[in-house]
Parts: C-alpha cells; structure tokens; sequence
C-alpha cells in the first residue's frame, strides 16, 4: 500500500501524457536546460520536466526559487533572463558574460511554467524559439555552452556565500556541476540529450525523431 500511495502521489509517467517524441529542433531546445536538471526525476527529452507528472512540485518551485505565481511574473523573469540576467553581474565580475546560463534558466522555468500551467503548449515553445538566435550566434557548440554555464553558475553561487548563514543553505558544489556537465558532454553517453541532438541540429531543417 505504501509504494502504491508513493506512485499515486508522484503521478503517472509523463510520457504517457505526452506520447509523441520531440522533433530534432525541439529536442535540441529543451536541451538547453540539461545543465539544470541533475534531479533522477528530471526529464531532459520532453517539454514537461519531469519523468512524472508532478504539477504541483512545478508550481511550488517557482514559487519558493523564483517568487514566480502568475503568468505575467513568468513573463516578467523570462524577458529579464533573456535581456541581461545574471551575465550581467558575470561580466562585472570575470569580464565575460556567460549567455549560457541565463539561457539554461530561461528554459528550464519554461518547462516548469509549461508543467503548472502558467502558459501553455504553443506559447512555451514560441517562448524557447526566441531565445534560440542569441544562444547561436553566441556558440558554436555544446562544449562551449558548458563551459560558459559553469562559469555563470560559480560567479552566482560565490555571490550566495556571503549571504548563506551556511553551507546547507548553499546549493549544490561546483563540483558537482561539473561532474554533471562532464556526463552530458561523454560521447559514450547514450541517454545523454546533447548526444541525441548534436550542436549543429537546430542549424538544419527540423524532422521527427
């Protein structure tokens, strides 16, 4: 009775919801959230991001990280992350304004917003359309991509540190980040979606996968 009520509470499989795979484009897209979703539960090859439906977990995510609890304040934070975000405070920093990591955000509360209902199928996927020209005309593959991530993610957590009463309240080490990174970027890794969709995808015509 207790895995059932567990299995109950985490909802049923995602793909069973959303039973069509990606096309090459949009699997490339969704993709650039990939350095966010560390979770087991993430899923990094569908537009919901989660391999269970898990609504509210979404929607109480938003809340809690990003004070986001309406479409107009999903709105408002995707067209700062797209206009300056982080990088800005980056580049005073290091003197590079690392795209990639706003970028990663910008999708990743998308999904999240696409998962709780804030904005719906066609509007999420004309949200990550948009910041699709920056992101290529900044890199020139995933390898790049990773590194500005990282380089955005550490100016960010050294930012929390002197406002975190301890390690606890910080998130996860660089370290991990990177360990993450590394397994994204493994050719030998199957399931990985940078392998599934190389750099160059979303410069080619779109087709089914």
């Amino acid at each position: 009775m207790g895995l059932w009520k567990r299995w109950r509470r985490r909802g049923a499989k995602a793909s069973r919801r959303y039973p069509v795979p990606l096309s090459t484009h949009q699997l490339w897209m969704v993709s650039l959230s990939a350095p966010v979703s560390r979770d087991s539960g993430a899923s990094r090859k569908t537009l919901y991001p989660y391999t269970r439906i898990d609504d509210d977990s979404a929607r109480r995510w938003l809340a809690e990280q990003w004070e986001i609890t309406s479409r107009e304040e999903l709105v408002d934070r995707l067209d700062d992350l797209s206009r300056s975000g982080y990088r800005a405070r980056a580049l005073q920093v290091t003197g590079v304004a690392p795209l990639a990591w706003d970028a990663a955000l910008y999708v990743d509360i998308t999904r999240r917003g696409f998962a709780c209902g804030l904005i719906d199928e066609p509007d999420a996927w004309t949200a990550l359309k948009n910041i699709v020209p920056a992101v290529v005309g900044t890199y020139g593959s995933w390898q790049e991509y990773a590194a500005h991530y990282l380089l955005g993610r550490q100016v960010w957590r050294e930012g929390l540190q002197g406002r975190a009463e301890s390690a606890a309240d910080l998130p996860a080490p660089q370290a991990t980040a990177d360990a993450h990174l590394r397994a994204l970027l493994d050719p030998a890794n199957r399931s990985s979606p940078w392998n599934l969709a190389p750099w160059g995808t979303i410069s080619h015509p779109d087709r089914p996968r």
